[in-house]
C-alpha cells in the first residue's frame, strides 16, 4: 500500500509537472526582453515556486514508493522465514 500511495504522489508530481511546463512555453514563448542588470530574462517568481514545490513532490514521491516497496519485500522474506520455508533460490550464484 505505501507503493501505490508513492506511486500515486509521483503520478500526480509528474502530471504537474508537465502542465507547469506548458505554463512556461505560453509565458515565455514570445519573451525578448533581457534584464540589463542580469543579462537574463524575466522571471516569475510564482511559477519557480510551483517548480520547486513539484520538483519536491517527485522525489519524495519516488522515495515513498521506492521504500515501501522495500519494506514490502522485507516482509514478505520474514514471513517465508517464520514458516520455515527457504527463501527462493532460483536466481542465487551457483
Amino acid at each position: 500500500m505505501r507503493a501505490l500511495c508513492g506511486a500515486i504522489i509521483t503520478a500526480g508530481a509528474l502530471i504537474g509537472l508537465g502542465l507547469t511546463s506548458i505554463g512556461y512555453g505560453l509565458r515565455y514563448q514570445g519573451l525578448i526582453t533581457v534584464n540589463p542588470d542580469t543579462d537574463h530574462l524575466y522571471g516569475a517568481p510564482s511559477m519557480t515556486t510551483i517548480l520547486v514545490t513539484l520538483l519536491i513532490a517527485v522525489l519524495i514521491g519516488l522515495s515513498v514508493a521506492f521504500l515501501g516497496l522495500a519494506f514490502h519485500h522485507h516482509r514478505r522474506y520474514m514471513e517465508l522465514v517464520r514458516l520455515g520455508e527457504p527463501p527462493d533460490q532460483t536466481n542465487a550464484a551457483a
